[in-house]
């Protein structure tokens, strides 16, 4: 059975725009160079033609697995988010037990991830530790430095 993902409107919009320039831009792109890899003889010896298969290879493994993500992907409705605990895009506020920081992040599916932009992956250690939790709650994450505490200071969508 296929693994079903959450995403927001945004996040899936950008997983078919991906798909999308593959197929549309990529695959082509692809052939083309196959074709005239194939035009210069002998295939047997060719190097060109052996890299811009194995390139299509990896392309049509690439446009699969998109589309696999997609037909199983189920888009949140954001206005049924509660703020009592946190959970999928929630916008969850901690602070460092120990050194008094505190970091905001917004909890996303996997695929939706960037650090840069504060959004970690539900299955992540800190979303895992995150999720079901309520403000006030401490939560303890096994990162790569040792344990480290949080506490939950507030969640908002």
């Amino acid at each position: 059975m296929a693994k079903v993902n959450y995403y927001t409107a945004e996040g899936l919009k950008r997983l078919k725009e991906e798909l999308t320039r593959l197929t549309s831009i990529e695959r082509p792109l692809i052939s083309k160079q196959i074709a005239e890899a194939r035009d210069k003889g002998d295939l047997t010896e060719n190097a060109e033609y052996d890299a811009a298969k194995d390139a299509q290879g990896m392309l049509e493994m690439k446009i699969s697995k998109l589309e696999e993500i997609i037909s199983n992907a189920r888009i949140i409705d954001e206005s049924k988010i509660s703020t009592s605990k946190a959970m999928i895009l929630s916008i969850v506020t901690i602070k460092n037990t120990k050194n008094r920081k505190t970091m905001q992040y917004t909890l996303v599916s996997e695929n939706e991830a960037d650090l840069k932009t504060g959004k970690i992956a539900i299955n992540s250690p800190i979303g895992k530790a995150l999720l079901g939790r309520k403000v006030g709650d401490k939560v303890e994450v096994d990162a790569p430095a040792g344990k480290i505490k949080f506490e939950i200071v507030k969640i908002s969508k």
